[in-house]
C-alpha cells in the first residue's frame, strides 16, 4: 500500500488546506470547548471501560458490554437500534439530521486466555480466564465519549448533520464490521473515524493485511490403532498431511504472505484410529486476491490430504476481512488534531508501575517519555502485519484512525502488559487521548465539505475507480456466534 498516487494525494492535501482556511473563525474555540467538556465526563467513561474490562466478554458474547455503551448512548438522546446484521451484540447509536454522516466505530470483545489484573507483574484474575489484551474495553467507550462530545456540540451550536456509533463485536477473528457491511449499514456514511489502543501516539494511515480463516475438518474410520489399525482411516492424518502440504507450499507463495493454523481437535486417545479432526487456518496477504488466491490452494491441499488418506473433507469460513486502504486527507486531520491534544504524560504512580512492568518488554529501542510524545507524521503509508475488519469498511466509505498509548511503550498487543496496563490509569488516560482526538476530526468532517470531497476522491483512486463493487470474503454465510465455544 505505499506509494499510491502521491502527487494525486498531495494535490488533494493542498485542497484541504485551502478548505481549512475556510472555517468558521469560532471552530477554534468550539473545539476547547469540546476538550473540557470530554475532561469533564471523564469519570464516567473510566467507569464504563473499566466495567467492560473486568467484564471481558469473548466476541458475539458482549452482551453486558454492548448494553453498558448502549445505555450511555441511549440517556444521551441517541436513537439506538440493537442486533443489527443479524448479530445479537452489533448495535448503532444515531444523533442529528441530515447530512454528512459521520461514522466512529466503538469494539468491546476480549481474548481467550489472558485472565491478568491490573498489575505490573503476572497474576491471573479469579473467576475469568479471558482479558482485554487489545485494548477493546477502551475503545468503545472513548469512541462512545467521542460521539457524546460532538452530539452536544451539535446541539449547542445548532450546527447541521449527523453523528453515528457503530457497536462492532468480535472482531477479534470474528469480522464482526464485515456483516455489518455486508447489510448495507455504512452505504450513507461520509467518513468514517475509529482508534485503537496502543504503545504510542500517531495518526499515520496505515494499511493492514487482508485475511481469510477456516476450520478444515476431516472424518475418517476408528479402529483400534493397534488391534486393527488396517482397518481405520485416520482422520488426524488428514489434518497432518495437509500441514505438511501448506509448509512445503511456503516457499512457493508471493512475499508478505501468512499462513498459520493450530489443531483444534486431534483425537481422544493414542490408542484409537481418530475418526474426526480439526485444524483451523489464517490466510494473510497485504492485497485480497492474493488471500483468495492462497485459499484457493489450501482448499486444494486439503482435497489432496482427503483423498490420500481415504477420509472425507468438509471446511467452514470463519472470517474474511479486506485490507485497510488508508486515507491521507483524513488522516491528515487527524494528526493535526492529536497533536493538539498530545500525548500522555504519567503522574509518580503511572511511572512507578511502568518501570516495574518495563524489563518483562525486553525493549531496548523505547524509553516509557516516549508515551508523552506525538510520532512525526509519515507521508507515505505503513503496513501493518495484522488484520483488522475495519478493512472491509475502508474501501466503502473513507476512514482513519489514530493509535493512542494506553500501554507502556514497548508493549505488544494480545499480551498481558497490554491488559494490565489497560485497566489502571495508563490506560484510562489514552483513551481520552483518542475520544478527544476523534472528536476533534469528526468536527472538523462536519464542517468542512471540501475535507469529504478530497477524502473521497482519495478513496476512488486508491480503490481503481468506480467500478470496484464489494464481495464480503466470507461470501454468504451467517455470522458465527458460536465461534468461541
Amino acid at each position: 500500500m505505499k506509494k499510491v498516487y502521491p502527487l494525486f494525494i498531495l494535490f488533494l492535501a493542498a485542497q484541504w488546506s485551502i478548505g481549512q482556511n475556510s472555517l468558521p473563525s469560532s471552530i477554534a474555540n468550539e473545539k476547547k470547548a469540546v476538550i473540557q467538556s470530554l475532561e469533564a465526563k471523564k469519570q464516567q467513561y473510566v467507569d464504563v471501560a473499566t466495567n467492560i474490562w473486568n467484564l471481558a466478554e469473548l466476541g458475539y458474547k458482549e452482551g453486558k458490554s454492548a448494553n453498558l455503551l448502549q445505555s450511555m448512548l441511549k440517556e444521551e438522546g441517541f436513537t439506538i437500534e440493537t442486533g443489527v446484521a443479524g448479530i445479537p451484540t452489533a448495535f448503532t447509536a444515531t444523533f442529528g439530521s441530515g447530512t454528512p454522516v459521520i461514522g466512529v466505530l466503538g469494539e468491546y470483545d476480549a481474548l481467550p486466555g489472558f485472565s491478568q489484573d491490573a498489575v505490573p507483574f503476572k497474576k491471573e484474575l479469579a473467576g475469568n480466564t479471558n482479558g482485554h489484551a487489545c485494548g477493546h474495553h477502551l475503545f468503545g467507550s472513548a469512541s462512545s465519549a467521542a460521539a457524546i462530545a460532538v452530539k452536544n456540540w451539535l446541539k449547542t451550536t445548532g450546527r447541521k448533520g449527523t453523528i453515528r456509533f457503530y457497536g462492532t463485536p468480535a472482531e477479534e477473528g470474528g469480522a464482526g464490521k464485515v456483516y455489518m457491511v455486508r447489510a448495507g449499514l455504512f452505504q450513507d456514511v461520509d467518513a468514517v473515524i475509529h482508534w485503537h489502543p496502543g504503545d504510542d501516539n500517531n495518526a499515520n494511515p496505515i494499511s493492514s493485511l487482508s485475511n481469510k480463516s477456516a476450520k478444515f475438518r476431516f472424518r475418517g474410520i476408528a479402529s483400534h490403532a493397534a488391534a486393527s489399525p488396517e482397518r481405520g482411516r485416520s482422520a488426524l492424518d488428514a489434518v497432518e498431511a495437509l500441514n505438511y502440504m501448506v509448509n512445503m507450499m511456503r516457499e512457493h507463495i508471493p512475499e508478505k504472505s501468512r499462513v498459520h493454523y493450530v489443531i483444534t481437535k486431534g483425537g481422544e486417545a493414542p490408542n484409537v484410529v481418530p475418526a474426526f479432526a480439526e485444524v483451523y487456518y489464517y490466510i494473510r496477504h497485504p492485497e485480497m486476491d492474493v488471500v483468495k488466491d492462497l485459499f484457493n490452494r489450501v482448499t486444494k491441499a486439503a482435497e489432496g490430504a482427503a483423498l490420500g488418506t481415504g477420509t472425507t473433507m468438509d471446511y467452514e469460513v470463519i472470517h474474511g476481512v479486506y485490507n485497510l486502504l488508508p486515507n491521507q486527507i483524513l488522516s491528515t486531520n487527524l494528526y493535526e488534531n492529536l497533536k493538539t491534544v498530545g500525548g500522555v504524560n504519567y503522574d509518580k504512580t503511572e511511572e512507578d508501575f511502568a518501570l516495574k512492568i518495563f524489563p518483562s518488554l525486553n525493549r531496548k529501542d523505547v524509553n516509557i517519555s516516549d508515551a508523552a510524545q506525538v510520532k512525526p507524521y509519515a507521508d507515505q503509508s505503513d503496513e501493518a502485519f495484522g488484520s483488522t475488519d475495519v478493512g472491509d469498511i475502508s474501501w466503502l466509505v473513507p476512514t482513519a484512525g489514530i493509535s493512542s498509548a494506553t500501554w507502556v511503550p514497548g508493549t505488544a498487543a494480545h499480551s498481558w502488559q497490554a491488559v494490565a496496563a489497560g485497566g489502571m490509569s495508563i490506560g484510562h488516560k489514552g483513551m481520552m487521548v483518542a475520544a478527544k482526538t476523534m472528536a476533534l476530526t469528526i468536527m472538523d468532517c462536519l464542517v468542512n465539505p471540501e475535507m469529504l470531497k478530497n477524502a473521497k476522491l482519495e478513496l476512488l483512486k486508491r480503490r481503481g475507480g468506480d467500478q470496484f463493487k464489494y464481495e464480503a470474503l466470507l461470501g454468504d454465510r451467517n455470522p458465527p456466534l458460536d465461534y468461541r465455544n
